[in-house]
């Protein structure tokens, strides 16, 4: 593998620039070649401030010594979007679904360490409704792996016949968190509530204990890209999200999972998995439900969000 050495964090709008522009020109198949560039970014200091305001939108306790859970994806995605924006990534930008992420915690990533990040793309395979890249970021200190993740992104496509798809069953976009983003119906849009839709449209009758009811207000979504860098217009304002099809504007898969972890309250070593169903407009109500490992965000039957914390294992 091709590692890169950065000196600064990519900008994320000329990144989304370009992969719009590049789109139209990418006809995404499972057997393409991944990007063979690792990204590496050393001597990352996390900047105070924007971290609390980080931690109030998503309802995290400010002044922790160690990192929420999910903030190591912030500080890592401008590296993701430059290699999926970048030529050697097979599938168009535009369009691309964030399915679900894979967190491993293996220690309290500490607020005041240096940190060296570093992303590549594991592997393409099929999906029932096209193909799937696997996206792994990862966060070590001091040579030392304290924080990993698997992100896995969409790209709806017609699959050619002997093209196999296993693991189709998890997942069903038709409608979550798009990037069109990178979270219901489908539509067009970047990645991780920056480009397509983020999930499934799926309806569940048998749901976990309700734990809380937020009210999600109609900036939640400027809010979180504000502290995030994640603009992705299905975010930001009704008029924007109706250009990709969505009838408001849809909250950041990413900040659903944090908003639930904030709830949760998972420990220093554990292993999250959050699958992303169904989007969440805004304004709206939705209930937080769980019960052991498991945990839900539910809009009455709709189910927007499924996840598991359990104890990080080598």
């Amino acid at each position: 593998m091709d590692t890169r050495t950065l000196t600064s964090s990519p900008a994320l709008l000329p990144a989304l620039a370009r992969g719009a522009l590049l789109s139209p020109l990418r006809r995404p198949r499972s057997d393409a070649p991944v990007p063979p560039a690792r990204l590496v970014l050393p001597g990352v200091r996390v900047d105070l401030a924007r971290l609390a305001a980080y931690e109030r939108v998503c309802g995290f306790a400010t002044g922790s010594r160690a990192l929420p859970p999910t903030y190591p994806h912030v500080l890592g995605f401008p590296l993701a979007m430059r290699i999926m924006a970048g030529w050697g990534f097979p599938l168009p930008l535009l369009g691309l679904v964030h399915t679900s992420i894979e967190i491993t915690q293996w220690s309290a990533p500490p607020v005041t360490a240096e940190y060296e990040l570093a992303v590549h793309v594991e592997r393409l395979v099929p999906h029932r409704r096209g193909t799937e890249a696997r996206v792994v970021t990862e966060a070590r200190v001091d040579g030392g792996l304290v924080w990993e993740s698997r992100s896995t992104y969409l790209a709806r496509h017609r699959r050619r016949d002997g093209d196999t798809a296993p693991e189709a069953a998890t997942t069903d976009p038709s409608g979550a968190d798009g990037t069109g983003s990178t979270d219901g119906t489908g539509r067009t849009g970047s990645a991780d509530g920056a480009i397509g839709t983020e999930g499934t449209s799926g309806t569940e009758g048998t749901s976990l204990p309700s734990r809380a009811e937020w009210r999600l207000a109609g900036d939640v979504g400027r809010r979180y890209a504000a502290v995030s860098g994640d603009r992705n217009p299905i975010h930001l304002h009704p008029f924007t999200a109706r250009l990709f099809g969505f009838p408001r504007a849809i909250a950041h898969g990413m900040w659903t999972v944090a908003r639930c972890l904030a709830e949760y309250g998972p420990g220093d070593e554990v292993t999250v998995r959050a699958d992303f169903r169904a989007p969440v407009l805004l304004p709206g109500t939705v209930t937080y439900t769980a019960e052991g490992p498991a945990f839900e965000l539910r809009g009455g039957d709709r189910v927007h969000l499924t996840g598991q914390v359990r104890p990080a294992l080598w």
